[in-house]
Formats: structure tokens, sequence, C-alpha cells
């Protein structure tokens, strides 16, 4: 059976070459409808990973757990998501039927958290936490990598609106799960937390005939090693590096805060979970404007303010303040880089300019594995102290912001990153 076009709306949208299943579903879906499924599948499967924020420290009081061992459970679930990223994003370049491997995400997310529910000790849970992460991890190169090959006049701004979705399962799982877990133990809040990658599941069967196939070809070893290139030079591993130390900063800060919150303020897990959701609404909310803001003006600016406006926040926590002033430092830090990863993952398509899966693949293994090492080290430093650990979170953003204000952004990056020298070309 032949495809057909997508109606003149659509094809606006998504270009002139681009095919659908053949469903008449396709042609009719509006644009805003199809962004608003991806940004509620986003939330679908991040849910039941934004729960385990308030999840692993519990599971780390009730299997009394180190602060380096909470550090580090952290930090195998994301690693182990992380070694989905690349191969999804490989796939989502070279499979036609992207909606079918969107959909499969969620019956993989759903069924892993279950049985890590029923995990009976440490290194069952992590390795049955990391399993169930790459379900998760493999719907974001893939989603995102469908957005940004369609936009790419407006990539941040819809990379932004499908973030949406991810930030508010950050802000409302945590919420729900704290108050969760003052009726039930952690294993059957985090399986009810697996709940709504189910229902997600089945409703995206219909969703799924609507993602615009593209033509499959084979993975080609020449085109792998020419991407991998733009990374190893020297704009390419300023990117590489504060693509790293920009998510450690995030990672140490949400790994560690529920834990400082009980621990340090007393806090109990519903006034735990309030406010680490409070703390990531401005984030969620700023997330697509912000990206707005970066495809005008360039992603340099929006970086390297970001980056710094977290690492003064987090300097200022070293110091102790006082309650309302703490909280009022964490929501700004917080928020501060939550806003900007739009504009990370853009300014790493723009670095390539092609196979957007692939490098968003790349992009997020950077991000939450060789980022997520921010978690077990702030672990280490809150074993010293807790101005230790926020000392650490706000080196690694200005560390961050510093590379991001010497990093070349833009189609130019390409130019640069495959030559010895940099030219005096720039966008920005």
């Amino acid at each position: 059976m032949k495809d057909k076009r997508l109606s003149p709306r659509l094809r606006k949208h998504f270009g002139r070459d681009v095919r659908t299943s053949g469903s008449e579903l396709a042609a009719g879906m509006r644009n805003r409808t199809f962004l608003t499924w991806f940004a509620l599948g986003h939330l679908a499967n991040d849910w039941p990973v934004a729960s385990l924020w308030l999840i692993v420290p519990t599971v780390g009081i009730a299997m009394e757990l180190s602060p380096a061992e909470v550090g580090l459970l952290f930090t195998i679930c994301n690693i182990g998501g992380a070694l989905a990223y690349l191969p999804a994003g490989i796939l989502a370049d070279h499979v036609s039927n992207r909606g079918r491997l969107l959909a499969a995400t969620f019956w993989w997310v759903a069924v892993g958290y279950l049985l890590a529910a029923m995990a009976p000790g440490f290194w069952s849970l992590a390795l049955l936490l990391a399993l169930a992460g790459m379900g998760d991890a493999a719907w974001h190169p893939i989603a995102t990598g469908v957005l940004a090959r369609e936009r790419k006049e407006r990539r941040a701004h819809v990379l932004g609106i499908h973030a949406i979705g991810g930030s508010l399962a950050e802000v409302l799982s945590p919420l729900a799960v704290g108050f969760l877990l003052a009726y039930v133990d952690w294993r059957e809040a985090l399986a009810i937390s697996a709940l709504p990658a189910a229902l997600m599941g089945i409703c995206f069967f219909w969703v799924a005939r609507a993602v615009p196939q593209v033509e499959k070809k084979s993975v080609s070893k020449q085109d792998m090693l020419g991407l991998l290139n733009l990374w190893r030079r020297g704009n390419g591993l300023r990117m590489v590096a504060m693509i790293c130390l920009y998510n450690m900063a995030l990672m140490a800060l949400l790994s560690m805060i529920p834990l400082y919150l009980v621990d340090r303020q007393g806090f109990g897990p519903e006034a735990a979970g309030i406010a680490f959701s409070t703390m990531l609404i401005a984030g969620a909310l700023l997330q697509p404007w912000v990206g707005k803001i970066s495809d005008i003006v360039g992603r340099r600016p929006v970086l390297v303010f970001g980056n710094l406006t977290a690492a003064l926040a987090s300097a200022l926590l070293v110091f102790q303040p006082s309650l309302w002033i703490m909280i009022a430092a964490l929501v700004v830090a917080v928020a501060a880089l939550d806003a900007i990863r739009a504009a990370i993952l853009a300014g790493a398509v723009d670095h390539t300019e092609r196979s957007e899966g692939t490098t968003l693949g790349l992009a997020f293994v950077m991000l939450d594995g060789v980022g997520a090492l921010g978690a077990v080290l702030a672990g280490i430093a809150a074993g010293f102290s807790w101005p230790h650990m926020f000392g650490l979170a706000a080196a690694f953003s200005l560390a961050a912001a510093a590379l991001s204000y010497v990093t070349v952004f833009g189609h130019s990056a390409v130019s640069v990153a495959t030559q010895a020298a940099p030219t005096s070309k720039s966008v920005e």
C-alpha cells in the first residue's frame, strides 16, 4: 500500500519529503496536538524516574545506606540508562517507523520498574533500576531526534516544549510519591509510579501512526566516524566538557537535595516532596521560552548566564544561610540549570547539523552517563559536610559557564571542529 502525503499544515511543519504510515489520522493530526502527545509521552516515561529522587533516599534510610551509597545508586541508574542512548539514537536515524520504537519504550519502562519494586537487595535493585531506565533513556534521542529533524529553525523551542513533559514529571512525581510514602513503603510507591507509562503505552499506539516516517538506511561506519570526529577536536571537546560539567552540577544538586532536606533541615517525606517539586517548577515553565530566546540570540549568552547564575546560587549555600534564603537559593540554582537544558541539546545538534538522533544520543550519554558522576561525587562531598557538597556543585557550574563562553555555537561550529585552527566566523 502506498503511503499518503501529510496535510498541507503538517507538510509545512514537518517538511515536504516526509511521509506517514498512510493513515488518515496522521494527515489530520494538528501540529500542536502532535507536540502535546510528545510532551505527555515524555512525562509518562520520566514519571517513575523522577519518583526516584525521593524513593532512593527512602531506600537509603530503609537499608541504612551512607550518603555515598545513595549517590552510587543514582549513578548506577543513570549509567545504565546512558547505555541505551546511543543505540536508540542510531535507530532513530536509520529505522523508518520511529513511532513503533517510541511506543515500545513505555512497556519497557512499566515492566522494568514493576520488577525493580520486587528487588530483594541493594545490588539487585541497582541492576533492575538501570535496566528499567534504559527504556526511558531510549525515548529521549528518538523523540527529540524526530523534533530536531523536522523543525531545524526552531530546535531549542520545540525541544523545550518536549522538555515540559519531563519537567512536569520532575515536579509532580516527587510531590505525588512524597504523599505516597506517608502511607506505603518504597516498593509500593515505585510500582504505582510505573502506571503512567503503562497507560501511555496503550494510548501511544494511536499516536505512533502519526510519527513521520523516514527513509530506511543502513548504518555506515564512515558516517559514524565522521560524526565522532566532530567531537574529538578543540571546539567539540570544549562542548563535551561543558555538557558533562553542566549535568554534574545538576545531578549533584538533585540527588542530594531531598537527603539534605530530611537529614539537615528535618523535613518529612511530604514536606520534602513539596519543597523539591517547587524547586523544579520554575525551570519547567522556563524551558521553552529560554529555548526560544537561544534560537534568536544564540546559545552562548543563554548558557553562560544560566550556568553562572547556578554557580552563584550554589556558592551562597556554602555559607548555610537561613531556611528561607536556603530554599530561594536552591530554587534559583536548580531552575537556572533546568531552564537551559533544551538550549544545550539544540547546541549539540547545531554542532553536527546531521544525524539528529545519533547526535542527541551522544549528548544524552554525556549528560546522564558522564554527568551522572556528579551524584556520587556529591555523595562523597556530603560525607564531609553539606557546605562541601554545595561548593562542589558551584565549581561544576562555574566551569561549565567558562566553557560555554569559549565554545563556538551554531552552524560555524562544524567548520571549526573540522579544522586544526578555529576560523573567525561565528554566528555569535
